[in-house]
């Protein structure tokens, strides 16, 4: 771990390491996202796609996309959309465990978190961060140390910090709720598009038996229902894939983000808690 540098560097400053930030975006707290750049960066990544369509060669591929209706477009931005959330968490997850490298307790084995030592590791996480209120880590660390310093009870530090790391484990669940609809949504989506090309098709079949009198007319008329039964097929197709890649996507970072929640915690442990002394002035151990 790197100790803290001097209180003029501040190496953790969340307004120049947020991509959101960067943009001009209002950035999301932790690993929540800003959903209106979401959006925009959603509607970008459906317009590069039907573009680099757009300059392809006639194929199976490009008619599935743009020749099925208007339900193969909300599958594209949906899941452009879901990429662009998970795509921000990434990268808004690679800060916030930035934050790990950075000791802001003294590594002296002699030093004891209490009261009185409480100014001393809130400067040097000061020193480290613009904000702790950016940071999962510190954010958790200052709520337990405002505790220690306010009330002088040691005995309900580590109680703070799992009430907290209980908090941050729901935020993250809560940040996943947008991609959980669309994945909800978008093969919703493509069962849609089946009832429609189903229906286009039994239409089509039942003009054709009812209209056609010579077989040519009957061969020129089943084209109709056969791309009505395509457009009910591959907008399922569509739909389930988007949906299952999304969703291993953002079940994998998920689980990554568990993981640097556990790394928080044992940080916690190891340069917190380990760090406690009852001292005299706490009423509250025996």
């Amino acid at each position: 771990m790197n100790e803290a540098p001097n209180a003029h560097e501040v190496p953790l400053d969340w307004t120049r390491l947020d991509w959101e930030q960067k943009l001009g975006f209002p950035g999301g707290k932790f690993t929540h996202v800003n959903n209106a750049l979401t959006f925009l960066s959603g509607a970008v990544l459906t317009v590069l796609f039907y573009g680099a369509l757009s300059f392809s060669p006639p194929s199976w591929w490009k008619e599935m996309f743009t020749a099925r209706g208007a339900i193969p477009y909300f599958i594209v931005f949906f899941s452009s959309w879901s990429l662009a959330i998970l795509l921000f968490k990434w990268q808004k997850l690679r800060v916030q465990r930035s934050a790990l490298q950075y000791l802001v307790v003294p590594e002296d084995p002699d030093f004891v978190l209490s009261p009185l030592t409480v100014e001393q590791v809130t400067e040097k996480i000061y020193a480290t961060v613009d904000d702790p209120k950016n940071f999962i880590l510190f954010n958790r660390i200052m709520i337990a140390l405002a505790n220690l310093k306010n009330i002088g009870r040691v005995s309900d530090v580590d109680e703070i910090l799992r009430s907290q790391a209980d908090q941050d484990e729901q935020s993250v669940d809560n940040s996943y709720s947008l991609i959980s609809g669309f994945v909800w949504a978008i093969p919703v989506l493509g069962f849609i598009g089946t009832v429609l090309g189903l229906s286009q098709a039994i239409g089509g079949f039942s003009a054709v038996l009812s209209a056609a009198d010579q077989m040519s007319q009957i061969k020129d008329s089943l084209r109709g229902v056969t791309a009505g039964l395509a457009t009910a097929f591959e907008t399922t197709l569509q739909g389930l894939v988007a949906a299952l890649a999304i969703n291993m996507m953002a079940t994998f970072l998920k689980k990554n983000e568990y993981q640097f929640l556990e790394q928080c915690s044992e940080y916690c442990t190891r340069f917190i808690v380990n760090k406690l002394k009852v001292t005299i002035a706490d009423p509250g151990e025996p």
